[in-house]
């Protein structure tokens, strides 16, 4: 069956504190975005000691508008893109009364009752950043981190910040990977007069008012900024290098994505569940839209129900990639050209982790293989979660990865060894390369009930390895 709302049922409210058990690991979560908040809750109604830091005041992530940690790129129309019942946690449904799609004033809502439901606020130390990850000298990971002024490590009266270093047998990473902007490189040739910004940095169609805008890019923040400038700017240019299949949210007045098929359906039924999806959401080439080389099921899906409306009523231009930049304007391959005085640039961000030194965990080119797109063959230890892109949403993911690696926190799941992992890891790859095509966007790309079947039966099959309660390999 599908992850879907037949599932959800509300786990009993947490009334009492739970203790933490000292005899099992210690742990430390980075971050209190949606995956840190279901890797703090997993670990703590299992006991687990561990702490939680946030490098802001509050938790969310990126969907806290104007988030103080500085690093959230929501903004004021941001949407979620995969319905209510199979974004939310599996024990915990969103609220009958939200729409199909939640606002992200609205997922927040959603955390802060989580958090609450489950009572476990108070292991999240805020205004605490981590600076460095690396393996402790008798196994384990020490981890410095650095609390700014009003944090519970604050010893100063809020004059300075204080830096600490504390050992951990485990690290939870829940950093995000929807930060670090990525810009076009090598830059496009010639000189722009007017302003340039990341889609990042954009946070309302204020930005846009009045202004001739050219937005670079075809996923969602492309296309939801070049919805509100339609109605804000003066003009709008949709540049496009590469076309991708535009799905409509909604179908017959039902989130498409409950029509979900079973994890255990080949994936070349899911991959025509989603041509239809297409056929059903309409053509591209009608409304200017480049057709995509590649099918539906083969990128990440990229999903809109305004954009062919804007785009028929003669409110947006489509172009294809640029050029150059030629002063107050932007030239495209065709040879076109557009006013701009604003260029938005929604080109994806890099796979990042600040904390870590390169020659230990890095992401060339966004890719960084891992076993069951969590664990690193040969970095005992370490757990990332969340660190994939779903062809859904990413917090069911991220719960499933958590109650893992708490499993095998405390003994009642063993990874397999080394060599079968990268066995594993390389099946894997070349399965995703045949299902996606290769770019950076791709290189962590899973489908939503594959996945969550997958992590289910590994569960299983862990549970007949050979148990070591409350270890963690050094």
């Amino acid at each position: 069956m599908p992850y879907n709302v037949r599932q959800k049922h509300q786990a009993p409210r947490v009334t009492a504190p739970i203790p933490a058990d000292p005899a099992l690991p210690q742990v430390c979560v980075i971050g209190a975005g949606a995956s840190g908040l279901a890797a703090a809750k997993a670990l703590y109604t299992a006991g687990v000691p561990f702490d939680c830091f946030e490098k802001g005041s509050e938790f969310g992530g990126n969907w806290l508008f104007d988030n103080p940690n500085g690093v959230s790129a929501c903004y004021e129309t941001l949407q979620i893109n995969t319905s209510c019942p199979r974004m939310a946690f599996s024990d915990f449904p969103m609220s009958a009364d939200y729409p199909h799609y939640a606002s992200h004033d609205q997922v927040y809502a959603y955390f802060r009752d989580y958090v609450d439901h489950f009572g476990f606020g108070h292991t999240i130390t805020f205004n605490t950043e981590v600076t460095h990850v690396r393996r402790g000298e008798r196994g384990g990971w020490d981890v410095d981190i650095r609390s700014s002024a009003g944090s519970a490590h604050d010893q100063t009266g809020g004059q300075s910040a204080v830096t600490e270093t504390r050992h951990y047998d485990a690290v939870m990473v829940a950093n995000g990977h929807h930060w670090d902007a990525r810009w076009p490189d090598p830059g496009y040739p010639g000189q722009f007069d007017g302003e340039q910004i990341h889609a990042h940095d954009y946070r309302s169609g204020d930005q846009l008012e009045g202004r001739d805008v050219v937005v670079v890019g075809a996923g969602n923040s492309a296309m939801d900024i070049a919805v509100e400038g339609s109605h804000r700017a003066r003009s709008v240019n949709l540049s496009i290098r590469r076309g991708q299949w535009v799905m409509k949210k909604t179908l017959f007045g039902l989130a498409a994505d409950q029509i979900a098929l079973p994890g255990w359906a080949p994936w070349w039924v899911t991959a025509a569940r989603l041509r239809i999806a297409a056929l059903l959401s309409g053509g591209l080439r009608r409304y200017g839209l480049p057709v995509p080389e590649h099918t539906p099921g083969q990128s990440h899906p990229v999903q809109s129900d305004a954009i062919r409306d804007r785009l028929g009523a003669g409110a947006i231009t489509v172009n294809p990639g640029i050029e150059r930049l030629d002063g107050d304007r932007v030239v495209f391959t065709d040879g076109s050209e557009a006013p701009a005085d604003l260029i938005v640039w929604a080109t994806g961000y890099r796979v990042k982790f600040p904390f870590f030194d390169p020659d230990l965990i890095s992401a060339e080119g966004n890719d960084l293989p891992l076993f069951k797109r969590m664990v690193h063959p040969d970095r005992p230890g370490l757990f990332f979660i969340g660190l994939l892109q779903p062809v859904g949403a990413v917090m069911p993911l991220a719960e499933a990865q958590s109650r893992l690696a708490v499993k095998s926190l405390t003994g009642e799941y063993v990874l397999p060894d080394r060599q079968e992992m990268v066995r594993r890891m390389h099946e894997d790859d070349r399965r995703n390369k045949r299902q996606f095509y290769d770019s950076p966007r791709h290189t962590m790309q899973v489908d939503f009930d594959h996945y969550l079947r997958e992590l289910d039966r590994e569960t299983r099959t862990g549970r007949q390895r050979t148990p070591r309660k409350g270890k963690v390999a050094a």
